[in-house]
């Protein structure tokens, strides 16, 4: 019973206690297993686990210690009349825990330290419950234990309803000082490094990595409290106290260890798809609420009428009795919940990229737009005082100053658009290129160069990130690092980069025009992992969407390249992505006879047929051939009608994949009919509609 109760401590928010009754039927020999566990539990804390509250939890401890001497005497058995009474107290044992749990959880120690009158209160109630239920109890002469342990219960109740349990002194005036900064902060002012050092020596804060912890954990509380009905009052502290510590991780803390620059922490910022690049300009939100609980879709479904719906939205509406579509009021004639994987990675992509955590544990998740603001004046001055500070090290600082700069905006600029604006605002970009254009290989570190080129890819998420990086002649640079990284981690963050700045319709052009900008994405499709083969396609997908970059991505090999990667590949969304570019590259002439000269046919029916192959993959399948049927002929018509295989392949395309999916499959089924019919009937100069636009298909 108690197991079940400590794994709840990960998805709960602090201070809340969501302890569970005993079940009304409990045997007292099962009940009284599970009190001593419980006791145990807490009496293993240990003093040095805790940073606040010491006095608190140590006489806490000291109580339950003695109960679980009375729980252990080996005659003791639970009466069946006082069933319910020790159900009180092993409900009340499991608040103590989670008490005890949050006061010493690593992360917790700023918030444990502001919420101290709170948690002195929380040890005070819960510590009278106890003396409560031991006053039921008593006397305990019904019970078979000694008398000194008799004794030993009766002080513990007396005591329990007489205890304090009041904030600490120590506790007090730290936490006053807190609220101090924060008051600084919060009407502009940068407080004094040396008290905001006294607040970090009295938690045992030490190294960048505890500072870390306590923001990740902050940031993790404030998605909880979002989604609770003490929102307004909860997150402008919550946001307050992450600013203070990102400007105690940027400003106080001047090294990291050794060896334990956790460069790879952020490769998912890296990621891209090639659906974001027709929505990195105008993509609206609220797109992706569901149209019933108004949420954010972290299952999003299809149903019959073409609608979507998060899953458990839908599936209580359907389960209630409902047989209309919600949006539309149209009959559902299946209750088939078709998965939308296209959509939930666009709003995964959306999450990841503008700093907003999906809680796994909830349907409900954080506002997307709350990342704009910074949740509190005082997180606001914060972060522009660690912003100011960071760009003048990267201007003026030593060569390791510089690196430990370009990690902390890479860091930064991770969590917030409200970050990322400040540190574009301040002119964050110039000096960071700067650390890209060292032409000297050997002088070149290559930590200095992942960390510049990461701190860059962040910014150019953000709505003015890629006009001040070409503004400010970074195109250069960063193709650079694209082409020569000291590492193959730089170049695939390069290649994210470009694809961001495609995502500006002029910047498609300049990029194009550069001659080392396309090939040296085609060669990163060749030698990068996954995460870089996948950011080059993307890329590439980008700097399609000028027309005059098509030749260009023809003439640097793109096509056998993207072809290898279908044979060789097992990853899904690597897959997709490729055949995403290998169908805007059929859309052309030349593109299509590429495609088919390099004697793709097999392998893009192949695709078709492969039930690894995704949705999307699919609908992208069809689309090269079709094209490749329109663009070069009767030739692949031809060996199309031949293959038994495609025919049913589209006929499902029809009823399974989306509308776009379906108009190509249908096209593509009537031009293989046509075909077929007309050289059965023996007809000549068959031909197959080359001058219809596909535009028109989809």
């Amino acid at each position: 019973m108690t197991n079940n109760i400590t794994t709840t401590q990960r998805d709960r928010r602090i201070l809340s206690f969501p302890a569970v009754q005993p079940c009304e039927g409990i045997s007292p020999a099962t009940l009284l297993t599970s009190l001593l566990s419980l006791s145990q539990t807490i009496c293993n804390f240990q003093p040095q686990s805790f940073t606040t509250q010491r006095r608190n939890a140590r006489e806490t401890t000291r109580q339950i210690g003695i109960i679980l001497i009375f729980l252990q005497e080996r005659e003791f058995l639970i009466p069946d009349s006082l069933v319910l009474s020790f159900s009180e107290l092993h409900f009340t044992l499991q608040k103590i825990h989670f008490l005890l749990q949050d006061c010493s959880l690593q992360g917790s120690r700023l918030l444990i330290l502001t919420k101290s009158h709170t948690v002195a209160s929380h040890f005070r109630s819960l510590i009278r419950t106890v003396a409560t239920v031991l006053d039921v109890i008593m006397p305990l002469e019904r019970f078979q234990v000694c008398h000194e342990v008799k004794e030993l219960v009766e002080l513990v109740a007396k005591q329990a309803r007489k205890a304090k349990f009041d904030v600490d002194p120590n506790d007090e005036r730290a936490r006053r000082m807190v609220h101090s900064v924060l008051h600084q902060f919060e009407r502009g002012i940068e407080p004094d490094v040396s008290s905001i050092r006294e607040i970090l020596d009295y938690l045992e804060i030490k190294t960048w990595f505890d500072c870390d912890n306590e923001i990740k954990f902050l940031e993790q509380e404030i998605v909880k409290s979002e989604s609770s009905e003490f929102h307004e009052r909860e997150v402008p502290i919550l946001s307050s106290l992450v600013g203070l510590l990102s400007y105690c991780r940027g400003v106080i803390f001047e090294t990291l260890e050794l060896g334990q620059n956790p460069s790879n922490t952020d490769q998912s910022q890296g990621r891209c798809s090639t659906e974001m690049i027709t929505t990195t300009c105008c993509v609206n939100p609220e797109d992706f609420r569901c149209p019933i609980s108004l949420e954010l879709m972290t299952d999003p479904v299809t149903v019959s009428t073409g609608q979507t719906y998060d899953r458990s939205s839908i599936h209580k509406w359907l389960k209630a009795g409902n047989t209309t579509c919600p949006k539309t009021g149209e009959s559902i004639a299946k209750t088939e919940l078709v998965p939308n994987v296209t959509l939930k990675r666009l709003i995964q992509n959306f999450c990841s990229d503008n700093g907003i955590s999906i809680a796994k544990s909830s349907n409900r998740s954080r506002d997307m737009t709350k990342t704009v603001a910074a949740g509190s004046p005082a997180a606001a001055h914060a972060v522009q005082f660690l912003t100011w500070f960071l760009t003048n090290r990267l201007v003026f600082g030593t060569t390791e100053q510089k690196n430990k700069a370009a990690y902390e905006i890479r860091v930064l600029a991770r969590s917030s658009i409200f970050n990322r604006a400040c540190l574009v605002e301040v002119g964050a970009v110039s000096p960071l290129l700067e650390l890209l254009k060292i032409e000297d290989a050997h002088a070149i570190d290559k930590s200095t160069q992942e960390n510049a080129i990461s701190a860059l890819l962040k910014l150019t998420k953000h709505s003015s990130g890629p006009e001040s990086v070409m503004e400010s002649g970074g195109l250069k640079p960063i193709l650079s690092v694209l082409k020569n990284g000291v590492t193959l981690e730089a170049r695939q963050i390069a290649a994210a980069t470009v694809f961001y700045l495609s995502s500006v319709k002029e910047y498609r052009k300049l990029i194009g025009e550069n001659p080392e900008a396309i090939p040296a994405l085609v060669e990163l499709i060749q030698e990068g992992t996954t995460c870089g083969k996948k950011n080059a396609v993307v890329a590439i997908f980008g700097l399609l969407l000028h027309p005059r970059n098509h030749q260009k991505v023809l003439e640097a090999g793109a096509v056998p390249v993207l072809l290898d990667v279908l044979a060789s590949s097992d990853k899904e969304e690597l897959i997709t992505e490729s055949l995403a570019v290998l169908a805007a590259l059929a859309d052309n002439v030349d593109g299509a006879l590429a495609v088919f000269r390099a004697k793709a046919l097999p392998l893009i029916t192949m695709m078709l047929q492969s039930a690894a192959t995704s949705r999307a993959g699919k609908e992208h399948s069809a689309s090269v051939l079709l094209s490749l049927c329109v663009n070069v002929g009767a030739e692949v018509v031809a060996v199309l009608v031949k293959d038994r295989t495609v025919m049913p392949l589209l006929y499902s395309l029809l009823t399974d994949g989306t509308s776009h999916a379906a108009k190509k499959a249908r096209f593509l089924i009537r031009v293989l009919q046509d075909f077929n019919e007309t050289t059965t009937s023996g007809l000549k100069g068959c031909s197959v509609p080359r001058e219809r636009s596909l535009h028109q298909v989809w």
